[in-house]
């Protein structure tokens, strides 16, 4: 099993930096491609090899290009790169999530923890107890999880929401804030497990898509007459979670908000496991001079809030 492990990863990898050098000539390609379009010199760079990248244009592009039209190489995820290759069974077989802790959890996380699981239809909640990662890692491989989540706190407050794709990830982090759970508010109601629809509101840039992609197959494939609906919205990077049921009263649409209520923000993607994640590659991180830099927003150049004329 182990071998079978280490084989496939390897061949994931390879994979991987195939995709890696395959991506850098294109982007020259498309660079000599845009000079010869404009009538503008070639680069220094690009000129001793143009001749050739002008062979491999004529002969290569086109394949790209259709392969992009049918679907991509990764199934369901819609992409053309390795990294979303872990979602190529999206919308084909429900995803199976395991949901923990840190270690000694307060009462409140474990409230939190049972609202998540209720969130997320096919999970599992779990105490952590005194295992150890790689323990926790190999059973959920073992036993067909695709996606386990950990939850942290500070002082009662949960604070940080990590979610590893398995087997092979990626693993992206999260911060929270104001976080209001389903036990704070007082006559809620019961909560609906009907598979939900979902809503994601200003995910544009690429690392917006690639965010929405690891939330978004989380969740399996909801039935047409499903009354539950989860939004993410994201407003200069801050995705705030919502939950809702709705109904038809005529010709109007009454929501009713089921909870819990609590913001995220990304803060790095890392492809790897959790177990592994010290030699993992790091695909994007939050560097602390970016929250200076003034109005920039990562997830969306637009304004979440705007409405729309």
């Amino acid at each position: 099993m182990l071998r079978r492990q280490a084989r496939l990863r390897r061949e994931y990898l390879y994979r991987k930096s195939v995709e890696d050098k395959q991506k850098s000539i294109q982007a020259k390609k498309d660079q000599l491609k845009k000079c010869l379009e404009g009538n503008i010199p070639i680069h220094g760079d690009l000129r001793k090899e143009a001749l050739a990248l002008q062979k491999r244009i004529e002969f290569e592009d086109k394949g790209p290009d259709r392969a992009a039209v049918i679907g991509g190489l990764s199934g369901g995820a819609n992409t053309l790169n390795s990294q979303d290759d872990e979602y190529r069974f999206a919308g084909v077989e429900d995803p199976k999530i395991m949901i923990t802790t840190s270690r000694e959890p307060s009462a409140r996380l474990k409230m939190f923890v049972k609202e998540l699981r209720l969130i997320f239809p096919n999970s599992q909640r779990m105490n952590r107890g005194g295992y150890e990662m790689s323990q926790l890692m190999h059973a959920c491989r073992a036993n067909d999880v695709t996606d386990f989540i950990v939850v942290h706190e500070h002082r009662g407050v949960p604070d940080s929401l990590v979610i590893c794709h398995l087997p092979y990830g990626p693993t992206a982090s999260f911060t929270l804030s104001g976080v209001v759970m389903r036990h704070d508010i007082p006559d809620i109601g019961p909560m609906t497990e009907q598979y939900p629809h979902l809503v994601f509101h200003n995910f544009k840039s690429d690392l917006g898509l690639r965010t929405m992609s690891i939330l978004k197959y989380l969740f399996p494939v909801p039935k047409t007459d499903s009354k539950r609906v989860i939004t993410f919205a994201n407003n200069d990077d801050y995705i705030s979670f919502r939950q809702h049921t709705y109904k038809k009263a005529g010709k109007d649409i009454d929501l009713t908000e089921i909870g819990p209520r609590f913001q995220m923000k990304l803060y790095e993607i890392k492809l790897g496991t959790l177990e592994a994640l010290d030699a993992a590659d790091t695909e994007w991180a939050l560097r602390p001079y970016m929250n200076t830099a003034g109005k920039r927003r990562f997830m969306s150049d637009d304004d979440g809030w705007q409405e729309e004329e």
